[in-house]
């Protein structure tokens, strides 16, 4: 008889993600793992082939959810620019609950070297994806009127992302009240589309 998987794979992957999240790539040991997924160094080889092999997935994971809350507030919102807007705004005052006040990509990105060249370029791809989705609806903006045709969708995308890096990095230094996270992110998204 083969031997049946004894585990939720999505609810490993998750509590691994909030894991490399909170302590990032190097600082994760394998019995940090071990405790927080509630599996043997063997199980967890042979369902993901190593520590990089599931701090892949994790990636995957954060990635996706990241995408499926942007997609979330562009289906609640008739308006694009909306939509980004409070993305913006949650993001940066929901990271108090995060595992890191960091997005895991960026934290990835800054902590990996060319050692783990592979790791690294999956966390710019995955970033980069981001980034994508952020132009596609300034180009939706564009469409409907909401924003000056003669900005360029995939420029304004980097901007916000760069502000969303920035946002969440003073967020952090300042801990101000949400209130006040709110206003500046406000601020600082009407700069952009201006």
């Amino acid at each position: 008889m083969a031997n049946t998987v004894k585990y939720d794979r999505q609810d490993v992957i998750q509590k691994a993600t909030d894991l490399f999240w909170e302590k990032g790539f190097h600082a994760t040991s394998m019995r940090n793992l071990q405790e927080a997924i509630d599996m043997r160094p063997g199980s967890i080889y042979a369902s993901f082939g190593s520590k990089e092999g599931l701090f892949k997935e994790t990636l995957q994971y954060y990635a996706d959810d990241s995408l499926a809350l942007l997609k979330s507030y562009a289906e609640d919102n008739d308006s694009p620019l909306e939509a980004l807007r409070e993305f913006l705004t949650s993001v940066v005052i929901n990271q108090k609950q995060a595992p890191s006040n960091m997005c895991m990509l960026v934290k990835t990105i800054s902590e990996l070297t060319d050692d783990n060249a592979e790791l690294l370029a999956d966390a710019k791809q995955l970033l980069s994806g981001v980034e994508v989705e952020f132009a596609e609806l300034f180009t939706q903006a564009q469409a409907k009127g909401e924003l000056d045709s003669a900005k360029d969708p995939k420029r304004l995308a980097s901007l916000l992302q760069m502000q969303l890096m920035g946002l969440r990095a003073y967020a952090r230094a300042n801990e101000g009240s949400d209130q006040e996270i709110k206003a500046l992110t406000d601020d600082a998204f009407a700069s952009l589309v201006r």
